[in-house]
């Protein structure tokens, strides 16, 4: 389905940045549901799951959903002192992993796509993983978070399993919490991020929305990284 999604706007928006494809890195932590967001987004298999919150994607692995769209799976952070210093700095070098073009150094990361599960578990790591690892290196305009496991954002409770939807008052409560996350993002990290959406990638709920997030906000020019 995604495949040939909005495939228009995005040609046109790589035209004008002037790169092909657009290179996406996922992350957050661990049981955040990077994995069944690829899997999701790609309506198939791709990247292995793990189960509960079992580390699964301990290297970085690639995904081409076209020529137009790369994603870039990272290890999660929470799995310790010594597992978070090594994946974290996985993720740093991903982030400056460059190339050159008319002599200038380019970052081969275009957008950064942070994924926060809906139970809000672990929001300690989730900041660390912000203010410590992706916000010093990593322009603040290519951030996005996303909130996955919406149907689990009130334990499990008022998830319409008929309609495969949220009840009002489950959706009243994602709406306050996006709002709440950017908020406390921003105290925690000085970074005012685009307003969240969130989604269920196990129950392919509001998944446009976060292709959506991804497609509106490319950038137009490409990374320069500093030197």
């Amino acid at each position: 389905m995604y495949k040939n999604y909005r495939l228009e706007d995005i040609l046109t928006n790589l035209m004008v940045m002037g790169v092909s494809p657009l290179d996406v890195m996922v992350t957050g932590v661990t049981g955040a549901g990077k994995s069944t967001t690829l899997n999701s987004l790609f309506q198939r298999k791709v990247a292995t799951v793990g189960k509960g919150v079992d580390p699964e994607t301990m290297t970085l692995d690639s995904y081409s959903l076209n020529d137009s769209f790369r994603f870039w799976d990272t290890p999660g952070l929470g799995d310790g002192v010594e597992e978070d210093r090594i994946h974290s700095k996985k993720i740093i070098d991903l982030l400056y992993k460059d190339y050159h073009k008319n002599d200038t150094q380019y970052g081969f990361i275009d957008l950064v796509l942070i994924i926060i599960e809906g139970s809000n578990r672990d929001m300690g790591t989730n900041y660390k993983l912000l203010n410590e690892v992706i916000v010093p290196n990593f322009q603040k305009d290519r951030i996005l978070v996303a909130v996955n496991q919406a149907d689990m954002a009130m334990k499990g409770r008022y998830w319409n399993e008929k309609e495969n939807k949220p009840k009002q008052k489950l959706e009243n409560f994602l709406e306050e919490q996006v709002l709440s996350i950017q908020r406390r993002v921003e105290e925690a990290t000085g970074v005012r991020i685009i307003k969240p959406i969130y989604y269920s990638a196990e129950y392919d709920y509001n998944v446009d929305k976060l292709f959506n997030l991804l497609i509106d906000n490319m950038p137009t020019k490409r990374r320069k990284l500093k030197v």
